[in-house]
């Protein structure tokens, strides 16, 4: 099976903390990868809790919600990654990655490189509200790829190889145990834009509509449609955030059979509108452009000093 990974990076930096780490229901449409070097913090998910110790690498997916906790000095490097899907399909998305592992000087000396040649991806602001928005994330897209190509390669090896510390343990989410479903999973990966019915993926799997659908859930864990919306919205999701597409554009180039029916599933599962969505990911005309941010005082910037940090030119 041919695998493609397609990695940016949005953001990269240094920051120390001082109890106030503390962000709630954050979902963003990145990864992220912390690198602790200090002190102590910790995430909590829908269903555990992640400490996060000194020493050790971390992994939180795309669009999964977390609140971040921290209530003594905790200082650590980050790294926003941005994954660009493949028609349709994120291939970080098939893998179970461990949250935690063991870092090591060399991660280390990758991070402190990274951030000492890149001064510029620096978070302007910590909290997730200031740069979780739509004008931000483009701007974030557009200057990743308009770096010089030394650069690129640079930035791109050192986020390959802190990538592969992770996927060493990595197993994929999807593993049918029959090869029809696993045929079918491609098939809705490939036309995902397109309308997809369950009488076809079920002649796929060359099996009947009511057996396909019970093989499929008990193999995915959702029915077909189910599955199929799933994407779908972690499209759109995409879509309104990096696009100034209306919501009927969005539902047409998703094949949702109407806007209200589209509008009814994404509030199904996001719990907002579409239009709520998309406002509350854009940076509002009184807010203060993203290049005209300035950190806040705390969490400060830690890491090299200003006067150390090498200047490399694009």
């Amino acid at each position: 099976m041919n695998e493609y990974l397609y990695l940016c990076i949005l953001n990269a930096g240094y920051a120390e903390c001082h109890a106030d780490w503390n962000w709630k229901n954050v979902r963003s449409p990145f990864a992220r990868i912390y690198y602790v070097t200090e002190g102590e913090a910790s995430v909590e998910f829908d269903d555990h809790v992640q400490p996060l110790r000194r020493g050790c690498l971390y992994y939180i997916p795309a669009f999964v919600r977390h609140s971040c906790v921290c209530d003594s000095f905790f200082a650590h490097y980050y790294l926003h990654v941005y994954e660009e899907p493949q028609m349709g399909d994120s291939f970080l998305e098939k893998l179970e990655i461990p949250g935690e592992i063991q870092g090591s000087e060399v991660e280390l000396s990758l991070l402190r490189m990274l951030c000492e040649g890149n001064p510029n991806i620096e978070l302007p602001d910590y909290n997730p509200m200031t740069y979780d928005k739509q004008d931000y994330l483009i701007e974030n897209l557009r200057r990743s790829k308009a770096i010089g190509l030394a650069r690129k390669v640079e930035q791109e090896g050192i986020l390959y190889i802190l990538i592969s510390r992770f996927l060493k343990d990595a197993t994929y989410r999807e593993t049918p145990t029959a090869r029809f479903i696993g045929e079918t999973l491609q098939y809705i990966r490939h036309h995902l834009k397109e309308r997809i019915s369950e009488d076809t993926l079920a002649r796929i799997a060359c099996m009947s509509r009511d057996h396909f659908i019970r093989m499929f859930k008990q193999t995915v864990g959702m029915t077909p449609m189910a599955y199929i919306n799933m994407k779908r919205i972690r499209l759109a999701e995409l879509e309104l955030i990096t696009t100034n597409r209306t919501v009927k554009e969005i539902s047409q180039s998703l094949s949702f059979s109407d806007s209200s029916h589209f509008i009814n599933m994404f509030r199904r599962a996001l719990g907002v509108s579409p239009q709520r969505y998309r406002k509350e990911h854009q940076v509002s005309a009184a807010s203060p452009r993203p290049d005209s941010l300035t950190p806040n005082p705390s969490p400060r910037r830690g890491g090299p000093r200003r006067e150390e940090i090498m200047n490399y030119e694009l």
